[in-house]
């Protein structure tokens, strides 16, 4: 932290599938109010994660398939939802009228990133949900991919998300600092973001569940979901296994600029897309990563499927972000996480060995 500068970090460690360290360290707030193990810190894209074990538990009850199209769970078409009220809760969808190839689009498909958007509808010149490329045939980042999926599980199925992520995963889990939307009991321990140039922004109190990335949770439940995860709790072997194996090959530069051109030759070999995840094989195996950010957050979540072995990073801080390689390898080992396609250019800090 004082190499990076950072006002807040909190760390958990997962061995065996089970929570065998958690700790919080520097401040929450421009007040310096300690953060604490128990502080409610965004957790940005990590919902993803989060989201894709809800998913494959709808896939393994039979509710939900992996690659039947979307269309069949809708009652009418995708470009027909144009209201208002449905950009503001979901994406602006009408933009694909004229562009059937939304009937391509499956659950599998929107986990995995391979859907052909942007990230956001809002990007867009026009501001209209675009697909930029085959769905299926890469990889391209976008958090509009798993609003989507969400809005087919309450539109089509009827399933309120953030009720159904408390009863499935977060109650289980005893994690009760945890939300996919703001609750008023969480002001009184949360923390604010700090940016890079160290300006506090408050702690943003999010109105709407966005599978893309609205968790609210503490760095101790950050730590049980890790361990539930995985275990594989509520999950077969053989649908755990789906989660974090390797769906499509990743052949990028780096995760950003999404929809940047495939490189000929991938970069890096060793990664692949899962579903809310990233699945990568190195010196200890295979294991699957998570990376959260914005201008003033910066989480990480690491694991190695030997041994059932996890790292979770949470930082009110984005300062800290250069400092997670280190820290994870000093905890972990060398375990190939792909760290310059997860950051692009980022000088990263080396201090830890």
């Amino acid at each position: 932290m004082a190499a990076t500068g950072a006002k807040g970090m909190a760390i958990t460690v997962v061995d065996s599938g089970q929570m065998i360290f958690v700790k919080a360290y520097g401040v929450r707030d421009a007040s310096a109010a300690p953060l604490r193990e128990d502080t409610v810190m965004y957790g940005a894209s990590l919902t993803k994660a989060a989201f894709g074990y809800l998913v494959m538990q709808l896939v393994e009850e039979g509710r939900l398939g992996l690659d039947v199209p979307i269309a069949k769970y809708l009652p009418q078409p995708l470009p027909s939802y144009a209201s208002s009220d449905i950009v503001r809760r979901y994406s602006a969808f009408a933009g694909l009228a004229g562009d059937d190839r939304w009937r391509k689009l499956t659950a599998r498909i929107l986990l995995t990133h391979s859907g052909g958007f942007s990230n956001f509808y809002f990007l867009e010149p026009d501001e209209q949900l675009r697909i930029h490329f085959e769905p299926g045939s890469r990889y391209a980042y976008s958090g509009d991919g798993l609003i989507l999926l969400q809005f087919v599980l309450e539109e089509g199925l009827g399933i309120d998300l953030g009720a159904e992520m408390n009863r499935r995963l977060f109650a289980p889990n005893g994690m009760t600092r945890t939300s996919l939307i703001w609750r008023s009991d969480f002001r009184p321990n949360v923390a604010d973001g700090f940016g890079s140039d160290g300006r506090v922004e408050p702690h943003d109190e999010r109105s709407k569940v966005r599978a893309a990335g609205s968790m609210d949770t503490s760095i101790t439940d950050m730590g049980r979901l890790a361990a539930s995860y995985v275990r594989g709790d509520g999950l077969s072997v053989t649908a755990r296994a789906e989660m974090v194996k390797p769906h499509l090959p990743i052949t990028t530069r780096s995760q950003f600029p999404t929809l940047q051109k495939p490189e000929y030759l991938a970069p890096f070999p060793s990664i692949g897309a899962g579903l809310g995840v990233i699945a990568f094989s190195g010196p200890q195996g295979t294991g699957f990563f998570k990376g959260g950010h914005d201008d003033f957050t910066a989480n990480t979540w690491v694991c190695v499927e030997a041994g059932k072995r996890c790292v979770v990073i949470l930082a009110n801080d984005v300062r800290a972000e250069p400092a997670f390689p280190a820290i994870v390898a000093s905890i972990l080992g060398e375990s190939g996480v792909p760290w310059a396609w997860e950051y692009g250019e980022m000088q990263f800090w080396e201090g830890v060995r």
